[in-house]
């Protein structure tokens, strides 16, 4: 569950000493958060603010999709859950708050900081909109039927991701960010394959219903966990799709440089070897979700600098 973030909350608005508390927030909220990686840390320090700004948005939307928690604080017991449509209702206030001009009256801080980031690096507010779009498709979305419904809700929840950290680094080749939007399709691909059984116990499913069919693999077997043959050979199937979109994206680490290329080859490294794992399970993620640890992490970043 989300940890407590928001309890001291300031009250900004838009003058310099504010927006300099909003992005000290923003960066506690990403340091501090529950499903927290090390946010920020493979930029030059004068960037790990906007970094921090554009996962604060990110993450307070996602929890409230996801966890169904108000204010992204830990419930204290199941009535403080919103239901689906008080989610609806609190993403479309954050795509208000997102929309609004800057300094406008009663924003959430993370607006103060994350404005004053769009209007220095003009970003394109559709980036952050297509997010949203996603989040809230996470609410009343449970099955997709068939791959290019998931291709297109990866499009919005993961794409844009990838998008802004290339122009966070002031990259705007529209062909480099094609090959990020393969990466990226390919990690949240990797990330759905790898949370099969997690997903399920939110009743929600993103193996295609035409690729089940075709496998012949039911929900009723899935809800029963049941990994047989298959089930093994339904993600064997999207294990190698994923890999050859990755593929496609990892000319991308070849054209950058410095710690961008860092990140984005440790990027690929981690999508491609949760893939390996899924493998090494024998394609059972039903039973099993697999994870890197400290060791892989450790030889990912080895990989990354030496390849």
């Amino acid at each position: 569950m989300p940890v407590e973030t928001m309890m001291d909350e300031p009250k900004v608005g838009a003058d310099a000493k504010n927006i300099a508390a909003a992005y000290d927030a923003c960066t506690k909220l990403a340091r501090a958060h529950y499903e927290n990686f090390p946010v920020g840390r493979l930029v030059p320090r004068e960037m790990q603010p906007h970094v921090h700004a554009v996962y604060a948005f990110a993450r307070y939307a996602d929890d409230l999709a996801d966890e169904g928690y108000a204010g992204s604080a830990k419930a204290s017991g199941a009535q403080d859950v919103m239901t689906p449509e008080e989610r609806l209702k609190a993403l479309d206030d954050w795509q208000r708050q997102l929309c609004s001009a800057p300094g406008t009256p009663g924003l959430h801080f993370i607006f103060t900081a994350l404005h004053e980031t769009i209007r220095e690096l003009d970003l394109p507010i559709s980036l952050f909109t297509d997010l949203l779009s996603a989040f809230k498709q996470d609410v009343v979305k449970r099955r997709y039927a068939n791959f290019p419904e998931v291709l297109d809700y990866c499009r919005r929840s993961a794409n844009p991701i990838g998008r802004l950290v290339l122009l966070l680094h002031r990259v705007r080749d529209e062909e480099l960010h094609l090959l990020s939007d393969q990466i990226c399709t390919g990690l949240q691909l990797a990330n759905f394959w790898q949370d099969v059984g997690v997903d399920l116990e939110k009743d929600r499913m993103y193996l295609p219903e035409d690729d089940r069919k075709n496998y012949n693999v039911t929900e009723e077997a899935l809800f029963a966990h049941r990994a047989d043959a298959n089930y093994r050979k339904l993600l064997e199937f999207q294990v190698k799709r994923t890999q050859e979109i990755f593929d496609k994206g990892g000319l991308l680490t070849k054209k950058l440089h410095g710690l961008l290329r860092l990140e984005i080859r440790l990027t690929w490294l981690g999508g491609t070897k949760i893939l390996r794992k899924i493998e090494a399970l024998n394609f059972d993620t039903l039973n099993h979700r697999p994870t890197l640890g400290k060791g892989d992490m450790a030889m990912l970043f080895f990989q990354a600098l030496t390849s």
